[in-house]
C-alpha cells in the first residue's frame, strides 16, 4: 500500500515537472517579467530522488529499477548542466516521460 501512495506521489511530480518544463518556456515569451529558476528543477529532482529510492529499495524488477534510476540519472544531468552552466538540456524531459512511465508500469503491477 505504500508503494501505491509513492508511485501517486511520484506519477504527481514527474507530471508537474513535465507540465513546469514545457510551459515555462512558452510563458518566457509573453512579457510577463518572469526568469527561469532552477532551484525549482532542483527540488522536482529531489522529490524524484526520494521517491526513486524508497520504490526501488525493495523492487523485484530488476528492468525497472533501471528505468527509474536512467531516468532519474537523465533529470540530473540536466538539472546540474542548467544550475553549473546556465545551459538546458532537453535530457530533462526524456526523464520525466521515463518517471511517468516507470510509475504507471509499478503502480499497475501492484496486487489489488
Amino acid at each position: 500500500m505504500k508503494s501505491k501512495i509513492l508511485d501517486a506521489v511520484g506519477i504527481s511530480a514527474a507530471v508537474l515537472c513535465l507540465i513546469h518544463c514545457i510551459a515555462f518556456p512558452l510563458l518566457m515569451i509573453i512579457p510577463f517579467g518572469i526568469s527561469h529558476n532552477p532551484y525549482i528543477d532542483l527540488a522536482f529532482l529531489l522529490i524524484g530522488l526520494v521517491v526513486v529510492y524508497r520504490i526501488t529499495r525493495t523492487m523485484p524488477h530488476d528492468w525497472l529499477k533501471l528505468l527509474f534510476w536512467t531516468s532519474i540519472l537523465l533529470i540530473s544531468v540536466s538539472v546540474l548542466a542548467d544550475l553549473i552552466f546556465e545551459v538546458h538540456i532537453p535530457l530533462i524531459y526524456a526523464g520525466a516521460a521515463g518517471l511517468i512511465t516507470g510509475h504507471m508500469i509499478n503502480y499497475k503491477n501492484h496486487k489489488h
